[in-house]
């Protein structure tokens, strides 16, 4: 009969075993806690359009329709076209989303809804109504790439968020691509995220279709890596002016292999301007990730900028910032959100002189040269509420 195996003789005969159980008991720890979270849903509330902010969220989305008529994990090649109406409500801090209960009536005052929906049977039908909000916005419009393990109305709702804690200029459109929504499934992302670059790149032609003059891309965690892998296949396939009309490119936390991203740049004859990367060096969410691929950091935590300081973008360090995981500073800390909208404040200033100048998510002035870091950092107490 085989001898049971000492755990510990086994550690001693693999030295890498350790790290791989200390990997696993994270995992297990960071499932158990999503799954004790709420996770959001698209509620229908009409009258809530008369309490809270409405934002218009165009939607591009790669999800399959599940049997409840929602958009779900599942894959599809046809990309789908809707549009909802999102009320911010008044009664909450900048930088939080309230989700309504499941049960129970909702409140318009502290929780995030829908208050209207259309879906469209035809690329065209989408393209009109964007149209339209196009030509209210100065044919500016944001393109938001969600991340790993985000449901369809978690994205909708998030980009509603920034757009109203931001005030972000531009029509505001969503990516949504098939996520399994699970914590335990990064692997079916990752692959999600490859199998939706076409579907990426459809939306952005729809956008620039229905006549945006500039395309801002917003992009969080392995939604970086979908962007990055569109841009390559875009400048691949020669449409320099798809990429001329793509005035500035954001990653958050950006979920990517340093040495792919290189690879990723160089394919790309020149980089949009600005090229922003906000990054975390405490980023938890993302020194998981570099465990389990085997590498010391990830380009959201990346310390030693020589590796890419050939690149004509800019890191934003945001540690200072962290809230929970740190995963997502920019979206969801009240003082980092209240300083990136006064830079946003101070640059509309300039907008006589915008030929001359270059914006971050239209408006932010900066100057990039090439790998360059800015760490942001509080000067002071600069509050939680408008």
């Amino acid at each position: 009969m085989t001898p049971p195996v000492d755990v510990r003789t086994l550690a001693y005969v693999q030295p890498g075993f350790v790290r791989v159980i200390r990997t696993l008991r994270l995992v297990l720890i960071l499932s158990l806690l999503a799954a004790c979270s709420p996770r959001g849903s698209i509620t229908l509330v009409p009258e809530a359009a008369s309490v809270g902010d409405v934002r218009k969220v165009f939607v591009g989305s790669t999800r399959g329709l599940g049997k409840d008529g929602e958009f779900g994990p599942e894959r599809t090649a046809t990309l789908g076209f809707a549009r909802y109406d999102i009320s911010v409500p008044p009664d909450r801090q900048i930088g939080e989303i309230n989700w309504p209960p499941r049960h129970g009536k909702p409140d318009p005052g502290r929780q995030f809804l829908t208050t209207a929906e259309e879906r469209y049977d035809q690329p065209s039908g989408f393209r009109e109504d964007l149209r339209k909000e196009l030509a209210r916005n100065g044919g500016e419009a944001v393109i938001f790439i969600h991340g790993f393990n985000n449901t369809f109305a978690e994205g909708v709702y998030r980009i509603a968020q920034m757009a109203h804690d931001l005030q972000l200029p531009g029509a505001v459109v969503h990516y949504s691509w098939p996520s399994a929504a699970q914590p335990l499934g990064y692997v079916y992302d990752r692959d999600s995220a490859l199998f939706a670059r076409d579907g990426l790149e459809g939306l952005i032609d729809e956008v620039e279709r229905a006549g945006a003059k500039r395309v801002v891309l917003l992009a969080h965690s392995m939604g970086s890596a979908l962007t990055m892998e569109t841009l390559r296949q875009i400048a691949i396939g020669g449409k320099n002016g798809t990429l001329r009309r793509i005035g500035g490119v954001v990653l958050i936390s950006p979920d990517i292999d340093v040495d792919v991203f290189r690879a990723q740049a160089k394919a790309i004859p020149v980089l949009p301007q600005p090229f922003v990367i906000f990054s975390s060096e405490r980023d938890r969410i993302l020194k998981l990730s570099a465990r389990l691929t085997g590498e010391a950091d990830r380009l959201g935590t990346l310390r030693d900028l020589t590796r890419v300081d050939d690149l004509p973008i800019t890191f934003l360090d945001t540690a200072a910032f962290n809230q929970g995981a740190g995963h997502f500073n920019l979206g969801n800390s009240p003082s980092l959100l209240r300083l990136m909208d006064g830079i946003l404040s101070v640059d509309r200033a300039f907008d006589a002189d915008r030929a001359t100048r270059t914006g971050l998510l239209p408006g932010v002035v900066l100057t990039v040269q090439n790998a360059t870091q800015i760490i942001l950092r509080p000067v002071a107490d600069i509050g939680t509420a408008r």
